[in-house]
């Protein structure tokens, strides 16, 4: 079992799912229409660290967040 964050403005409570890979995460959360309009403007980072690779193999315990893109000055 895997946990999903959701950072900034997603409007979303974290979530626990299975999943092997970062892919599977990303096709279940695009079934969430609220969701998917974020996905592909968002960075995403497993356990702290940021990843790009979808085909990274998860482990029982790991943390993926969803951060989105945020503007300063």
């Amino acid at each position: 079992m895997i946990k999903v964050e959701f950072l900034g403005p997603i409007a979303q409570a974290p979530i626990e799912m299975e999943a092997e890979t970062l892919e599977d995460v990303s096709v279940r959360l695009k079934e969430d229409r609220t969701l998917a309009q974020w996905l592909d403007k968002c960075a995403v980072a497993l356990n702290d660290t940021m990843v790009n690779d979808l085909k990274i193999v998860l482990k029982d315990g790991d943390r993926v967040s969803i951060l989105p893109p945020v503007c300063g000055g």
